[in-house]
């Protein structure tokens, strides 16, 4: 059986996406995602291997989707504020921590898909493919090279330190003001963490530590 074009592929995964925000992970099945789409169940598991391989290739193109409108809002204020120094590092480490309010803004589907799905369970199920569940892994290196780039953009140092402060800034503070109560974000709740998010930052890290940088995980 031939495997669906790349605009069928997408289709199915908007389609998985959509129906896992809608009725809960458990709803995505084969037989549910071939009845919305038409697809035969045979080509859906042409495609993806299993059910899990399903939900596990939502996850990726999600996360990567979101990595990818954080890295960009991050680059584009480092590189249009040259010649401001630490001001400039402060306001990209805030652009990071509103990643998670603009993504659900802008993609909203995405955004509800990635708080709905829980990549533990994914990665503890088993049943992943073994290269997808390298790829959903390989996902918290691209956060912590992200930390570290803003860790050297505000203090210029990487150690465990500097780097644990840029992580409870970009993952910690949205966790505990947007994604943990599932708030609207709003204007008012987003400008809060950015307040936090620059508070946090006026004060001093401790001295350094030459050991490995913090580990973290995308997982909320």
């Amino acid at each position: 059986m031939p495997r669906p074009r790349t605009h069928d592929l997408e289709r199915l995964l908007d389609a998985a996406e959509t129906l896992a925000v809608e009725s809960g992970a458990a709803a995505v099945t084969v037989r549910a995602l071939s009845d919305l789409t038409s697809v035969s169940n045979g080509a859906i598991y042409h495609a993806f291997g299993s059910r899990a391989g399903l939900v596990g290739r939502v996850w990726l193109r999600a996360a990567r989707r979101f990595l990818g409108t954080q890295g960009a809002a991050v680059d584009a204020i480092l590189a249009g504020g040259e010649g401001h120094g630490h001001t400039t590092a402060v306001e990209a480490v805030v652009a990071a921590a509103d990643a998670p309010a603009r993504f659900t803004l802008d993609h909203p589907t995405s955004g509800r898909f990635l708080l709905t799905v829980n990549r533990h369970e994914l990665l503890g199920s088993g049943e992943l493919p073994d290269d997808l569940a390298d790829e959903l892994r390989n996902l918290d290196q691209d956060l912590v090279d992200l930390f570290v780039k803003l860790s050297q953009a505000v203090w210029g140092r990487t150690d465990r330190q500097t780097v644990e402060i840029i992580r409870d800034c970009v993952v910690e503070l949205p966790t505990a003001l947007l994604l943990r109560g599932r708030r609207t974000a709003d204007a008012a709740v987003r400008e809060r963490l950015a307040t936090a998010v620059r508070a946090v930052l006026t004060l001093d890290p401790p001295g350094s530590d030459s050991s490995s940088t913090a580990s973290t995980s995308l997982d909320r």
